[in-house]
């Protein structure tokens, strides 16, 4: 099951290829995330709606788009075609991860006209038959080149495959997609395949602290927020050694001693994810010279940091801080904690 991932800034052609392109790659099918973000204005109150100015920071958006095309390959197999604007790596990498999550490949492509091309589409497209439905999708458009610029700066170019459509019509550029397609010329997404749990797990995450005493934090690729270095224990694996292990594959760093446990917390179920059992080992301290051999972020990491208790509180998730929160009051004090959704109990 494949995705054919079309992004670009609003206005760069993105639909109209699409439509083009479902007739030039065989058993494929046209999907729009819009149309969850539609719906969303049925499903949620609209005081909530009103807090974010994009659906694309619902988490709730998100997450239909992984779920959505996952149904509908299930349904029709193939590949499916989806014209969406994506300029914000941690999105794209929660989407397409959740996608990998799922076995099905994304393929990226960029539609990178010209600029100056891009304006004058903008401000020659349809726009909604209201009273001030001109102004406000010409704003839209406008406001979001500046985010375009900046991805494009950064993350955009070295992830996806960019076609300049700037002096091709949407079939020409279709047609130069499918094209890229089929040679091989548009590699699969380099995201790691991290499998949905389908019951509760048991989860081990190792602390490393530098010669300040701030504990290292990662930021994965196929999941939203910060993390401690670990990840799920396989079955037949214990706990110390999966944290070890994933410690390893993650950062580069080979501990010698198994580390000392500090907490075990059980996170309770929350839909649609099943919970279970975490545990935070001590892995004791890294000096400069081992820090400085730290990995530089690759397909599983977006980016690390040592962080103090209260960066990490800026940084974690209210549940991951809790349980960081004590698992350091465990090290102080050398004995190892219960928690029930990070709070302490006996």
């Amino acid at each position: 099951m494949t995705v054919v991932w079309i992004n670009g800034a609003f206005g760069a052609g993105k639909t109209a290829t699409a439509r083009e392109l479902i007739d030039l790659i065989p058993n494929s099918t046209l999907f729009d995330p819009e149309v969850i973000g539609g719906a969303l204005t049925h499903l949620l109150p609209p005081k909530h709606l009103a807090e974010v100015g994009d659906f694309q920071d619902l988490p709730i958006w998100r997450r239909l788009v992984i779920d959505t095309v996952a149904a509908v390959l299930a349904e029709l197999d193939g590949t499916l075609v989806v014209p969406m604007t994506l300029l914000r790596q941690e999105y794209r990498d929660e989407i397409f991860g959740g996608l990998a999550a799922r076995r099905i490949t994304v393929r990226h492509i960029l539609l990178a006209p010209a600029e100056t091309i891009l304006r004058e589409r903008i401000a020659g497209r349809e726009v909604p038959p209201t009273p001030d439905g001109e102004i406000r999708t010409r704003q839209w458009s406008d406001d979001h080149i500046e985010p375009y610029r900046n991805a494009l700066a950064s993350w955009l170019t070295a992830d996806a495959h960019p076609v300049d459509n700037s002096a091709l019509t949407p079939y020409e550029t279709a047609a130069r997609i499918a094209e890229a397609v089929s040679a091989g010329a548009v590699a699969v997404c380099d995201i790691v395949q991290t499998p949905e749990p389908t019951a509760e797990t048991v989860a081990a995450g190792v602390l490393l602290f530098d010669e300040q005493d701030r504990v290292l934090l990662v930021d994965p690729t196929y999941k939203a927020g910060w993390e401690f270095p670990g990840g799920v224990v396989e079955p037949g694996e214990a706990p110390a050694r999966a944290g070890m292990r994933e410690v390893a594959e993650e950062t580069g760093i080979r501990l010698n001693d198994v580390p000392r446990l500090l907490v075990v917390d059980w996170e309770a179920p929350a839909p649609p994810a099943f919970g279970g059992l975490r545990l935070l080992f001590d892995g004791g301290r890294l000096d400069a010279a081992e820090a400085g051999r730290l990995l530089l972020p690759g397909p599983e990491l977006r980016d690390w940091r040592f962080a103090g208790e209260q960066e990490a509180a800026q940084l974690l998730p209210p549940v991951r801080y809790e349980r960081l929160r004590w698992a350091l009051r465990a090290r102080e004090r050398g004995a190892a904690l219960y928690l029930e959704a990070g709070v302490p109990v006996g």
